[in-house]
């Protein structure tokens, strides 16, 4: 099912949502559709476009949002899908420092890597097999980065991405899956 892109009354990005809690939004006249798909969503009486982004008619107020939540989804789209080690197709996750040796399951830890590549690190660290990685790993800032790292991206949503920090997210992620 696709997604939707929706923002605050203030242009702010909040989060992504599926098509079906947009149109939810739109018909009730609690949002705007900003962007369409291109695509018409059918009822027995009405024919609404379906949106790819949506702006809510009221501000919504945020709570304090911490930093950026480790998950596999967020992990593979800040690694651009690669492995860490050798560049190939990044299928599993790896602790830099493993944490049988007291490394932490933290973002500068965390990398994407091959099956291979995981199963020849095993337990060991980089300077024992004398392997390093292609990028230093770092924790993702920004805005843009609580949407992007959902894995699901729309280039409509650029537009609004792009203030906050949108071209660093996706250069970092085009760069490291080159």
């Amino acid at each position: 099912m696709p997604h939707v892109l929706v923002l605050n009354a203030s242009y702010e990005p909040l989060g992504v949502v599926p098509l079906r809690r947009a149109l939810v939004l739109v018909l009730e006249n609690k949002a705007v559709c900003l962007e369409e798909t291109g695509a018409y969503l059918h009822s027995a009486t009405v024919t609404v476009p379906a949106p790819s982004v949506v702006r809510l008619k009221r501000f919504v107020r945020v709570p304090y949002r911490g930093p950026v939540p480790l998950t596999r989804r967020a992990l593979f789209a800040r690694d651009g899908g690669r492995c860490m080690y050798c560049g190939g197709v990044a299928t599993s996750v790896d602790h830099v420092i493993p944490r049988s040796r007291g490394g932490k399951h933290v973002w500068d830890n965390v990398v994407a890597s091959c099956r291979r590549c995981n199963h020849v690190k095993a337990d060991r660290h980089l300077i024992e097999l004398g392997w390093r990685l292609r990028h230093k790993p770092a924790p993702p800032t920004g805005l843009a980065w609580r949407i992007i790292g959902t894995g699901h991206r729309d280039p409509r949503w650029l537009p609004y991405l792009q203030p906050y920090g949108a071209d660093d997210a996706l250069a970092r992620i085009d760069g490291i899956s080159a």
